[in-house]
């Protein structure tokens, strides 16, 4: 009995060891790849406040989501971000932006206090993903607001990129879809680097001055009535 106990113990051994290595697979982590953006040399350059940028609400979690060809999303197996998809992002962009227009003086939102910017992007991701067998694409849209508060541009951009199929081709191209983006919002960002200073307020109108007194006895003036004397007061101009 205990001979036929023997290979039945080892069997379900077997068995459960091989459903703990299918439960403990790793499972790769993956970031967005931001290129090789020029490192900028200008500490004087244009002034850009980068954000707020908003992204869709799916895309606001670790998972890494797939495009199926029927446009449902499913979680990938394999693979998920490595941290916050929002921060790379603001991370990838700020570093191409201010490589694409060589300057130091490009800040995310929220500025610190005292930096005033020549312009102030609001962008919107509303779109980014990509799948097995469907491309990498990129919806966005942005605001470019100069120094006086009003809007300069306003653009929707679509973009798409094809990949080989697997995971790390999907995720690196997604990142050169937002490095297009930044070059194509960089290009729009520098007519805008030399705006005339904003005048200053305009003054109250002086006061009209009060005429000397010399012009004042120039002046004709009114007689004054004087009265004469008679019967009756009778007064002569």
């Amino acid at each position: 009995m205990t001979a036929l106990r023997l290979p039945l113990i080892l069997m379900l051994a077997g068995v459960l060891g091989l459903a703990g290595c299918s439960v403990h697979q790793p499972v790769s982590l993956y970031q967005l790849d931001s290129g090789s953006p020029a490192q900028p040399a200008q500490s004087a350059g244009m002034a850009v406040l980068l954000g707020p940028v908003t992204i869709a609400d799916y895309l606001q979690r670790e998972t890494l989501l797939q495009r199926q060809p029927d446009g449902s999303l499913q979680a990938s197996v394999d693979g998920r971000w490595a941290g916050s998809l929002s921060s790379d992002i603001d991370q990838l962009l700020l570093r191409q932006v201010a490589g694409h227009l060589d300057s130091q003086r490009v800040v995310l939102a929220p500025a610190t206090l005292g930096f005033a910017p020549d312009v102030q992007v609001l962008l919107t991701i509303t779109r980014l993903d990509s799948g097995e067998s469907q491309p990498a694409i990129l919806d966005a849209q942005w605001r470019l607001i100069d120094r006086r508060g009003q809007v300069r541009d306003n653009r929707i951009i679509h973009l798409q990129e094809q990949h080989a199929g697997g995971t790390a081709a999907q995720v690196q191209a997604q990142g050169v879809l937002l490095q297009r983006l930044a070059e194509q919002l960089s290009v729009a960002l520098k007519p805008l680097a030399n705006q005339p200073p904003i005048a200053d307020a305009p003054r109250k109108q002086a006061a009209k001055p009060v005429a000397p007194a010399a012009d004042q006895d120039k002046q004709p003036k009114i007689p004054m009535a004087s009265p004469i004397r008679t019967d009756m007061e009778v007064f002569r101009f």
